[in-house]
């Protein structure tokens, strides 16, 4: 199978799937390929914090022309997969050659499976592209050409709970994948102090207490298939729950703007995680660490089209400042695509990670908040 994931996330997803028990790992550009029975297709779909879509590859073959390709498709057993009653959707990608365009080869494999069908029923299953029964992936890669289910349907990163949102939300996977590359396991106290409509805080949470990433999705889209079997989910949802556990510190999150507090209570409330997540209304610039011990912070302050009010030098000269002078003992994240603005932070950052937020090439930088100076932490 293989787990399509963001650029700079593969090496975190790798050691999701060996966690979870996958076999045969093997990372790639923006995806993991692994091997796993339908249980664990499930799991996958299920926990994965970093993957956007789980496809499982039917079959794999050199094509040389648009012919070959066609009887490629033929060849197929798609009455394993599809009854003449339901639908279908094919999305393709092309990098090749031979191949240019992947709207007709997404219109070439429609029509392949269709004749197919009418020949040996006389019947034929329908095209629907908003609520297809299936969904089927075809990646050409100068000859070679594989099939794929697409067992999520949408993309993971709709994870049910997220009803409200502001400008610009930070995408669900990108937050779990950022609190992963910070380290974030739980075990301190942990912050958001721009906290916008709750994400970085629910998906923190969900880490820290161990629950399954996708548990408030509504559907998956192998619930759909021929071989849906929903005890086989249901006892593997149980198992994964069974492996939860208790969270010994706090979590919060603050915003200067109402209606970013009122949406992350929303949503906090729509994951079930109001027992671990507390948020309250306050300006980051005005406010220093309330608890005692190490704090984990992780922040996704304004930038791009949520930029355009605010003096960026002005507003990350603040952020150096606040973070120097009132957050001691402070592990301290955030991610940007304004690297320009970086620059009048005023503190050196001790690591800056390459991401992408969209198609807005960012760096995920951190700043080490020493309780005294750095010189007396290396002299104990």
């Amino acid at each position: 199978m293989i787990a399509k994931t963001f650029f700079g996330f593969e090496e975190i997803l790798e050691k999701e799937l060996k966690a979870l028990g996958a076999q045969k790992v093997q990372k790639g550009n923006r995806m993991v390929s692994f091997y796993g029975d339908k249980g664990f297709m499930y799991k996958a779909n299920l926990c994965l914090r970093t993957a956007l879509k789980i496809l499982k590859p039917i079959s794999s073959k050199k094509v040389k022309n648009e012919k070959d390709f066609y009887n490629f498709i033929q060849s197929i057993r798609w009455n394993n997969y599809l009854d003449t009653e339901d639908t279908f959707a094919i999305y393709a990608t092309v990098n090749s050659t031979i191949f240019k365009h992947s709207q007709f080869i997404s219109l070439k494999a429609k029509d392949a499976i269709v004749d197919k069908f009418r020949k040996e029923t006389g019947r034929r299953p329908n095209v629907d592209t908003e609520y297809p029964d299936l969904t089927i992936n075809i990646h050409i890669q100068q000859d070679i050409c594989t099939v794929s289910l697409d067992s999520s349907g949408g993309s993971l990163h709709h994870r049910g709970y997220r009803s409200a949102t502001n400008i610009a939300p930070i995408n669900e996977v990108l937050a779990a994948g950022l609190l992963l590359l910070s380290g974030w396991d739980g075990q301190s106290n942990f912050i958001d102090p721009m906290c916008g409509s709750g994400t970085i805080l629910v998906e923190a949470a969900m880490i820290a207490c161990n629950i399954p990433a996708n548990l408030n999705r509504k559907e998956f889209a192998f619930e759909k298939w021929l071989d849906w079997d929903m005890d086989l989910f249901e006892k593997i949802e149980e198992a994964c729950l069974n492996k939860s556990r208790d969270f010994q510190y706090s979590i919060l999150g603050m915003d200067k703007a109402p209606s970013a507090i009122r949406k992350a209570k929303k949503n906090i409330e729509n994951a079930n995680l109001g027992d671990f997540i507390k948020i309250k209304e306050g300006n980051f610039f005005d406010t220093q660490k309330e608890t005692e011990g190490p704090l984990h912070m992780v922040f996704n302050p304004p930038y791009g089209e949520r930029l355009q009010q605010i003096d960026i030098e002005e507003f990350y000269t603040s952020i150096g400042d606040t973070l120097k002078q009132n957050y001691p003992g402070t592990n301290a994240w955030f991610i940007t695509s304004n690297l320009e603005g970086l620059k009048f932070v005023g503190l050196r950052p001790s690591r800056k990670i390459k991401v992408f937020n969209g198609k807005l090439e960012s760096r995920l930088v951190k700043y080490e908040m020493y309780a005294g100076s750095k010189k007396a932490k290396y002299q104990k």
